[in-house]
C-alpha cells in the first residue's frame, strides 16, 4: 500500500542520514521509478527532500528541517518487535520478518537482542495454528466478525 511504503520510507530517512533509491527500491520491493514518484509526493506533502547523484549520493531531510525523529520511544519499539518476533515463530511466512526489518533497517540487534522479552508461540500444534493465524489476519484485515471457541487439543475458528 502506498501510504504504507511512504510512511516507510519517512521512517528510514529519519534514522538514517542518507539511503540511495536503489536501497529503497529493494527494500520496499518496487522500482526505482515508483520511489522517485514516492519521493516527490513526500516533497508535495511539505517535507523537504534533498537528492544527490553520483558516489555518496542519495536521499536525505534538508540539513536543519525539524522533524520530531521520535515518533516511537525505543522501549515502545522494542515491545512492539517482542509481538512481531512472537507472531513470527508461528506464522510460517516472512511476512513478520519483513515488516521488522522495514521498522528498525539497520538495527537488527533490537531484532534478536537477548536482552528482550521472546515469546515462543510455536508449539506442537505449529502446523495447525499458522492456518488460523492468517484466517485471523484476514477477518481483521477485511473487518469481518469472528467467533472463536477453544477446544481441545487446538483452537477452532469460526466465520
Amino acid at each position: 500500500m502506498k501510504i504504507d511504503r511512504l510512511i516507510g520510507i519517512l521512517s528510514i530517512l529519519l534514522q538514517r542520514e542518507k539511503v540511495t533509491a536503489p536501497y529503497l527500491a529493494e527494500k520496499f520491493e518496487v522500482s526505482r521509478r515508483t520511489i522517485n514518484r514516492d519521493i516527490e509526493d513526500i516533497c508535495k506533502a511539505g517535507i523537504p527532500l534533498v537528492t544527490s547523484r553520483g558516489p555518496g549520493g542519495g536521499i536525505s531531510i534538508m540539513e536543519g528541517y525539524r522533524m520530531d525523529r521520535t515518533l516511537i520511544t525505543s522501549g515502545e519499539m522494542e515491545a512492539i518487535l517482542a509481538g512481531l518476533r512472537s507472531l513470527d515463530s508461528v506464522s510460517g511466512s516472512a511476512r513478520y520478518r519483513l515488516l521488522m526489518d522495514k521498522l528498525a533497517p539497520g538495527k537488527q540487534d533490537m531484532i534478536s537482542s537477548s536482552g528482550s522479552i521472546l515469546i515462543n508461540l510455536s508449539s506442537w500444534y505449529r502446523q495447525s495454528l499458522a492456518p488460523k493465524i492468517h484466517l485471523i489476519q484476514e477477518a481483521i484485515e477485511t473487518c469481518r466478525l469472528m467467533k472463536m471457541r477453544r477446544t481441545v487439543p487446538s483452537l477452532s475458528v469460526f466465520w
